[in-house]
């Protein structure tokens, strides 16, 4: 029902939040030859993403205090997107921002206390982090929100690749029986399945920033 829901309306909304990246300039007119498409193209189609899962979550959840520090870091982030599609900011800018949203996610209770160990001849299954946990946890989510931003170059490749993500640890969580987390994966990949058709090449709308850097920090 929580992927059926987030679907749905990412796959309404996305043509309403078409229309309104014209109307607010947030146009990727092609300027050179990286560019695969020969006319302007409308981004922040993430928007429409982040509604559908928005919506999704807040109908099917409970929100926890980890859960409301990991929505509002989400809702920094899509509005540092939102004006980076229109405005073009810079980096140093949206690298701070995004370690501001972590720290909300982080301080809220979302961390990171323990690692897998690698040594497998180690009779210490675990590290502890100890101190490091909260930097450690910030560097983590800032990573993956600018990793699904990098490969965000191709029609519906960042999309897809957070479809095939959210939905592999969708039926992890379904299997461990961790209910919170695959509510939110089935919201997450709702989202995206919604607002593929439209960004599937040639694409109609891009998602922008709005929906790349929003998709990697919920990742």
């Amino acid at each position: 029902a929580a992927l059926v829901t987030a679907m749905v309306v990412a796959l309404i909304a996305t043509p309403v939040v078409k229309s309104l990246a014209f109307k607010v300039g947030a146009v990727d007119v092609p300027k050179d030859n990286r560019r695969m498409h020969d006319h302007p193209i409308p981004r922040m189609g993430g928007l429409a993403i982040f509604l559908g899962f928005l919506l999704s979550v807040l109908v099917f959840m409970d929100l926890t205090d980890q859960m409301r520090g990991m929505l509002l870091g989400a809702v920094i982030i899509v509005i540092l997107g939102i004006f980076d599609d229109i405005y073009s900011l810079g980096a140093k800018l949206k690298f701070l921002i995004q370690i501001g949203a972590a720290l909300v996610a982080v301080l809220s209770g979302n961390v990171i206390d323990t690692l897998s160990n690698p040594n497998v001849f180690s009779q210490d299954l675990y590290w502890d982090l100890g101190v490091l946990s909260i930097p450690f946890t910030v560097l983590w989510i800032v990573a993956i929100t600018n990793a699904v931003n990098l490969i965000d170059g191709l029609d519906g490749l960042a999309c897809g690749v957070s479809a095939i993500s959210s939905m592999t640890l969708l039926v992890i969580s379904l299997a461990i029986s961790d209910g919170p987390v695959a509510i939110l994966m089935a919201a997450l990949t709702g989202g995206c399945l919604g607002f593929l058709p439209y960004n599937m090449n040639p694409a109609k709308i891009f998602m922008g920033d709005t929906g790349s850097t929003f998709l990697g920090y919920i990742l």
